[in-house]
């Protein structure tokens, strides 16, 4: 088995991610595949959190534009991301990943409220914390979650995985062929870029903390654990 680089990492994982076919609602193949992949990252002695997303089921922003309050669609978009958490929790379990689900916003019958001394706790006895809710204020993505909860729980790193883009381009991928992929890119030159490594917020946040980040394409063979042992893949983004 590979040796770990990271002692404590945190995942992000978009709610495209724990999709089925057509991108919506949660695919089993999915699930399975990352809670397989989580036993053995758990397994090399990593110390892991996730941050979920809900866009898989609901997404604030489309709401908005269809004439909903911005501020109640972002939170039906919280409670998108406890679902994809419970749903993930349970695919962790039938895995033999001792998991917790903490909740930015309080479900109390079905997840813990976020204490971060009850997360780095968790995280110490090896169990696999799960972060729902996003912030829990309107306004903030679930890339502002991440950043903000690597930064509490002190990760050494951010893993953002992304969906069939593995790294950080200089235009769109899909839509220019020529576009040309960083192996290593500045904070600064990204938020200059606007480039899609996270929102603007959350980059802000991680370069004023140092925390690297490494955006990787979840859909690699075994992309989380290669990454986790530190194998060159995907783009870093550090200072």
């Amino acid at each position: 088995m590979n040796a770990a680089k990271y002692k404590r990492t945190l995942l992000k994982l978009s709610g495209e991610a724990l999709a089925g076919e057509g991108g919506f609602g949660i695919g089993l193949t999915a699930l399975s595949n990352i809670a397989q992949q989580t036993k053995q990252v758990v397994d090399m002695g990593v110390e892991l959190a996730i941050v979920v997303g809900g866009g898989n089921i609901w997404r604030g922003a489309t709401a908005e534009a269809m004439g909903m309050d911005r501020t109640t669609a972002d939170y039906a978009g919280m409670l998108a991301t406890v679902i994809n958490a419970l749903a993930l929790q349970d695919a962790l379990e039938k895995h033999g990943v001792t998991t917790r689900t903490q909740s930015a916003i309080a479900v109390q019958a079905v997840a813990e409220p976020y204490i971060r001394r009850r997360a780095l706790r968790h995280l110490e006895k090896g169990r696999v914390v799960l972060f729902a809710g996003g912030t829990g204020n309107p306004y903030m993505t679930t890339d502002t979650a991440a950043a903000l909860r690597a930064i509490e729980i002190g990760a050494e790193v951010l893993l953002m995985a992304k969906n069939n883009v593995d790294g950080v381009y200089d235009a769109d991928p899909i839509k220019s062929p020529n576009a040309k992929k960083f192996e290593r890119i500045s904070y600064i030159d990204a938020l200059k870029s606007r480039l899609e490594v996270m929102d603007s917020t959350a980059l802000s946040l991680c370069m004023d903390y140092n925390l690297p980040i490494i955006v990787f394409d979840i859909g690699a063979p075994q992309s989380i654990v290669r990454v986790v042992a530190g194998e060159a893949i995907g783009t870093i983004v550090t200072s």
